[in-house]
């Protein structure tokens, strides 16, 4: 019996100790485990930390990045890193501040260059017969260029039409009087004079060529007078190209004009319109007036504008090819006067007057003749017999004239001449 009850207690303690043996095992299973469990997550957690930081730091591995030296060299990287970024975004702030323009900026650079023009002219008095000169109206212009002693300034052949005397208001309220250099009725463009010595940077043409729909543009100027002068409009380009008809003192003529939305009123006519580079693309011209309408203003294009410039400047007026006719378009003569003519004119211009010395003079032509083509061309109008001279012939050039007489269709040859009037 002792000896049973000795081999069941050493069973039992031999189970016991099995038992925790495996205990310890699982014990030691579990810590690894765990620990292996918090490592990962450590390591993802610095992991994540240092690409957050910056994202060209490369990672072996966990064991590299525990130590006090490798915890140092990343606080480094990253600030080093840091540095190189800010560095590199503060030279591309300055380099964009050098190179940027803004407006006030180019308000400021243009603002000297801007004039008011006053056209004075002789009206007579009612009560008299004596004539005075007053005010007969304001607009702006822009200084283009500046001499030694002398600065010439480009606007609007309608702001100064008719005046007997023209004064200028500068940026500094100075008023000088100015002398009329030339001026083309046709393009609306007028250039003018002032002597002295003038310490102003004169504006530079742009190129209104290059010029694309919806690019910005600022409008400067004297909108109803000198009391808001240099007042500054922006907005941007509605259309390139267009072709308003115009009523001229040279008669009707299809304008070639830049569209823009910037706000353009009586007494901007011959200011500036200027793109972001504060250069001059166009000279503000005229608007459309209608209660139902906003926006839209028009400007004579940059480079159509220095042509015409140049031209005046070297011979004082716009040389172009010329009859030497006053002419009335057929569809304006009341039907009586058109009974003793062929039945056949629907259109045309009507001959209203001769001048001497002239090529249609020379030609044979005469008061009431009607001219119906010009080389083949069918003639409409007046309009579209000076469009299709100015655009499709040269002084010196010979043209066939087709034209009725009474009931007689006849032709003519002749050369063209330089003009000195303002019709055909």
């Amino acid at each position: 019996m002792m000896d049973d009850q000795e081999q069941e207690q050493k069973q039992e303690k031999v189970e016991e100790e099995s038992l925790n043996q495996s205990n310890n095992e699982q014990i030691q299973k579990d810590s690894k485990f765990k620990w292996k469990g918090i490592l990962t997550a450590i390591s993802a957690g610095i992991i994540s930390s240092v690409l957050t930081l910056t994202a060209v730091t490369q990672v072996d591995g966990f064991q590299n990045w525990i130590t006090d030296d490798n915890e140092t060299a990343v606080q480094e990287q990253t600030t080093s890193n840091s540095e190189s970024a800010a560095t590199s975004a503060s030279e591309n702030v300055q380099k964009v501040n050098a190179n940027a323009t803004s407006v006030t900026d180019i308000v400021d650079q243009a603002s000297k260059t801007i004039v008011g023009v006053v056209n004075i002219s002789k009206q007579s008095n009612p009560f008299s017969q004596d004539t005075q000169e007053q005010n007969a109206g304001t607009g702006s212009g822009v200084i283009y260029k500046v001499t030694d002693n002398s600065a010439y300034i480009v606007t609007n052949n309608h702001v100064v039409e008719g005046a007997s005397e023209i004064e200028v208001s500068l940026h500094n309220d100075k008023t000088v009087n100015a002398e009329l250099v030339g001026r083309d009725a046709l393009t609306d463009i007028a250039v003018l004079k002032i002597d002295g010595d003038y310490d102003i940077k004169p504006m530079e043409f742009g190129d209104s060529d290059s010029l694309k729909t919806g690019e910005q543009v600022i409008a400067i100027g004297n909108p109803l007078g000198l009391e808001l002068s240099r007042t500054v409009t922006q907005g941007i380009i509605s259309a390139v190209d267009r072709s308003i008809s115009v009523n001229t003192s040279a008669g009707k003529w299809d304008l070639e004009v830049i569209q823009t939305d910037a706000a353009i009123n009586p007494g901007n006519s011959g200011g500036a319109l200027i793109n972001t580079n504060g250069k001059l693309v166009g000279i503000n011209s005229l608007k459309i007036s209608n209660q139902n309408v906003e926006g839209l203003g028009f400007a004579i294009p940059s480079k159509k504008v220095q042509s015409i410039v140049d031209e005046i400047m070297k011979n004082g007026q716009v040389e172009r090819p010329y009859l030497g006719v006053k002419l009335v378009n057929v569809t304006e003569i009341p039907s009586v006067y058109m009974q003793n003519q062929s039945k056949d004119i629907k259109e045309g211009v009507i001959i209203a007057g001769v001048e001497s010395n002239t090529p249609a003079a020379e030609a044979g032509l005469k008061k009431e003749d009607i001219i119906v083509a010009v080389d083949g061309e069918k003639i409409k109008d007046v309009g579209d017999l000076r469009k299709y001279l100015y655009s499709e012939h040269s002084i010196g050039d010979k043209v066939k004239i087709e034209f009725y007489r009474g009931k007689e269709k006849k032709e003519v040859n002749l050369t063209l001449t330089s003009n000195n009037s303002s019709d055909a």
